[in-house]
């Protein structure tokens, strides 16, 4: 796929909307989801062509269950072909949770005055990046309200200190960015720190509803959150995620509004999403989740596996904040990362104790407390491979460098060797007797499933050299 650069704007003022509601809404109610369209259009997803806003219409209409049921055997199947049987891990580190926002729905907003205020000082972020390194995580993704507090020149602090935390053999070798958008110098000021993915949810992409929910502060300006990434492009940060928060609107407009969202940053800047995430509202302190647009368990998967099929290329976050039956669900239709061992109370990963959530200190509700460990136990029963790789990053491939790779499928090839290096790493260092026994059968079973007898060898050379003491090696 070739993408044409097309500039929308000068730098820092005010943009071309660049999504219409009613054109939207245009293509959803003039889908027609025939057994024709819809076979058509899986075929050309699972050919790894991006799919447009009328593909993905006829998608997010079909209802009849057998071409549901084809939708998601297509995802499956695709996800197999350029991801392999992968699943990244990473883990939330909430810094901070003041926050200028009155945002109804976050437990965070300014108007709940029942919220427990905290910013981690130093040498508390250096105690639970400890405790972190110590369950074997290896990628986090920092979290911040939104407040004066939480410069670019602070965010940029923390990022270098985490870094900096070395504990046995454990480290944080790449750190991604949950935060509110700043202009081109401040993302600039980031982007030094050497940070991964910078991760800005639109929440929804519907204008009025966006209005409704968001009461004030920053935030509440749709137009600079939504040109957000934009100016991150433009400071030269070409790692970029996106997301809705499903719930506050249709879902089905909130899927072609990503997949709209994609195709702007495609045409601007000849870079898609790294990634793109789809949350679904949980509870929150203080607020009613009966939701007109609450999105259900069967809306939610098959929304997830037309994602999958819309963007071939683009990763998949699926959070804690579902249930562990949906997870496992969900799992098999497309999504590449999860996070595992999840706390969102700020400075309790280096706490023992496992008390009930409570909502006056999370920003929401989560529904999967298990441990890394635990989820990793599973995924090697469900022959999936946990994956802590960051080689992407430090190799270079990101921006177009990585598009060249993922497009067309090729990024697989990289994927499952680094997965099986990191994951030969957590069984050395962190994994019980009964994990690492079952942990190194998977990991055989891969490498005799590697068609590339050279890179095979490789593999287990560095298999090796990890067992013997190295740590750090990737492809």
């Amino acid at each position: 796929m070739k993408f044409t650069p097309e500039r929308y704007s000068i730098p820092d003022e005010p943009m071309k909307p660049f999504i219409d509601a009613d054109e939207i809404w245009g293509y959803i109610n003039n889908a027609k989801p025939t057994k024709e369209k819809v076979r058509e259009v899986i075929a050309k997803a699972q050919a790894k062509n991006r799919l447009s806003l009328e593909d993905t219409a006829i998608l997010v209409n079909t209802t009849d269950p057998e071409l549901v049921e084809e939708i998601l055997q297509g995802a499956r199947e695709l996800k197999e072909k350029v991801y392999g049987n992968r699943i990244v891990l990473f883990a939330p580190l909430y810094i901070g949770n003041y926050c200028t926002n009155n945002c109804s729905y976050c437990g965070f907003r300014t108007s709940n005055r029942d919220a427990i205020r905290t910013t981690l000082c130093d040498a508390e972020i250096v105690k639970e990046v400890e405790a972190l390194e110590d369950n074997g995580q290896k990628r986090l993704i920092l979290v911040y309200g939104e407040h004066p507090t939480y410069s670019p020149e602070f965010i940029a602090h923390t990022v270098k200190l985490v870094y900096g935390v070395k504990k046995g053999n454990g480290e944080i070798r790449r750190v991604n960015i949950n935060a509110a958008p700043f202009d081109i110098e401040g993302f600039r000021k980031v982007k030094e720190s050497g940070i991964g993915t910078y991760q800005i949810f639109q929440e929804t992409y519907h204008p009025e509803t966006y209005a409704k929910y968001h009461l004030g502060g920053k935030k509440r300006d749709y137009n600079w959150r939504l040109t957000g990434l934009d100016r991150a492009q433009e400071a030269g940060l070409d790692d970029v995620g996106i997301g809705a928060l499903f719930g506050l609107y249709d879902w089905r407009f909130e899927v072609l509004a990503l997949i709209r969202h994609t195709s702007h940053l495609e045409a601007c800047y000849n870079v898609g999403p790294h990634t793109i995430s789809f949350p679904r509202i949980q509870d929150a302190a203080s607020i009613d989740s009966k939701l007109e647009y609450k999105v259900s368990d069967e809306d939610f998967v098959k929304l997830v596996a037309i994602l999958r099929l819309a963007v071939p290329y683009t990763g998949l976050i699926l959070t804690a904040r579902e249930s562990v039956a949906v997870r496992r669900q969900v799992l098999q239709f497309g999504v590449s990362q999860i996070d595992g061992g999840t706390k969102l109370e700020l400075g309790t990963y280096s706490e023992s104790k496992n008390e009930e959530q409570n909502l006056n200190r999370e920003q929401f509700m989560i529904n999967d407390n298990r441990s890394l460990g635990e989820i990793i136990d599973e995924l090697i029963e469900h022959d999936y491979i946990p994956s802590f790789c960051t080689a992407c990053y430090r190799l270079g491939r990101t921006g177009e460098h990585f598009m060249e790779f993922s497009v067309p499928g090729f990024i697989k090839r990289f994927c499952t060797p680094n997965a099986l290096l990191t994951l030969t790493e957590y069984l050395e260092d962190y994994a019980s007797d009964e994990v690492k026994a079952k942990g190194y059968k998977l990991i055989e079973k891969t490498l005799q499933e590697v068609h590339e007898q050279r890179n095979s060898a490789e593999i287990r050379n560095r298999i090796a050299r990890i067992k013997q003491g190295e740590r750090d090696l990737y492809f």
